[in-house]
């Protein structure tokens, strides 16, 4: 791959004034949805939230002082798309309600390259399509603009119809903070597959199992199930925090030199060869579209996602989710400032 693709930009490298005079529109009000729009909305872009009839998100967002208009009603009005609702349900709203509205030098702009790399979507070449893929959840990223600081994002210009797509790629970017942190270029291809690695086999798919596996090993020994959670998923965040401030080297620094050398020793007794290779399965699976193929069908309106909810159901009902609710429900900030309320 080109060494290119690889360059970093940050503030000063970035001309949000590109944005001065065009009208963009975040389409859906989700995690990433509602910072996209208010992050933007405080950085003096015109800006207007686009959802379907009938959606939950219309209220919260007009409180907090959005405009909202139809799907359709965005696309029309807009110089600039943003596309922030699930992968899934992206191809059938665009064909829809945005591929009427366009005309020449618009700008469809996508946080995740799924639908794009996977040839799901397909833009009219006279429109621009580029990326600002925030590198944290959206609440992440409203959090870190309102401190004063940014969250990462990757970017870049997949169609340049109007010659200046990545400038407004960049400009999008340091709008929504990201270049006060770091704006890493990259293509579609790499973004969606690295995206969807990280997914499935380290940040969700790998921790989630390790852990889950953890705390199992621990219970069939006759361990407490409560010890079992303290020890192999409430001190996860612990870890996960020492290396996000300081790397591995700072976590192992902060740790004792008895799990320090357990580290060391025991770790790849866990993700021996066999996990590797699993591993590049899963890329394997990525990189040929296999995952994005089962994916779309499992999520498609004719399957009802009844695969994709047993999977849902079975793990809500896991032990170890019982026990973590019990053990939470003790936790003096359990009520504030939650991510999520289930």
């Amino acid at each position: 791959m080109a060494d290119h693709k690889f360059r970093m930009f940050y503030e000063q490298d970035c001309d949000i004034h590109k944005l001065d005079g065009k009208k963009v529109a975040v389409i859906g009000y989700g995690s990433q949805g509602h910072a996209h729009a208010l992050n933007l909305k405080d950085s003096g872009v015109d800006v207007r939230v686009g959802l379907y009839e009938g959606s939950k998100s219309r209220a919260k967002a007009e409180a907090q002082g959005l405009t909202v208009v139809s799907n359709a009603e965005a696309a029309k009005w807009a110089d600039i798309i943003m596309i922030l609702i699930n992968d899934e349900k992206q191809a059938k709203m665009y064909k829809e309600d945005i591929e009427p509205n366009l005309a020449p030098g618009k700008t469809i702009a996508f946080a995740h390259g799924f639908n794009i790399h996977y040839g799901c979507i397909t833009v009219r070449p006279d429109c621009n399509v580029i990326m600002i893929a925030p590198k944290a959840p959206g609440h992440t990223v409203r959090s870190e603009y309102l401190a004063g600081k940014g969250t990462p994002c990757l970017v870049c210009a997949h169609q340049d119809a109007t010659g200046d797509a990545f400038d407004l790629a960049l400009a999008y970017g340091a709008a929504i903070g990201g270049a006060r942190a770091a704006l890493l270029e990259t293509d579609f291809r790499t973004e969606t597959e690295t995206d969807l690695f990280g997914e499935q086999d380290v940040l969700c798919g790998g921790l989630t199992d390790l852990m889950k596996a953890g705390f199992e090993t621990l219970v069939e020994a006759g361990y407490d199930p409560r010890n079992a959670y303290f020890e192999c998923i409430h001190e996860m965040k612990l870890i996960v925090d020492l290396i996000y401030e300081s790397g591995f080297a700072g976590m192992r620094y902060s740790i004792s030199n008895t799990a320090e050398y357990g580290d060391y020793t025991c770790g790849p007794r866990v993700i021996t060869e066999a996990a590797r290779e699993g591993m590049r399965e899963n890329l394997r699976r990525i990189q040929d579209g296999s995952f994005a193929k089962e994916f779309l069908l499992d999520m498609s309106d004719e399957s009802h996602q009844v695969h994709f909810k047993a999977m849902r159901r079975m793990e809500a009902e896991q032990l170890l989710e019982k026990t973590g609710a019990e053990i939470r429900k003790m936790y003096s900030w359990n009520d504030e400032d939650k991510l999520v309320n289930n």
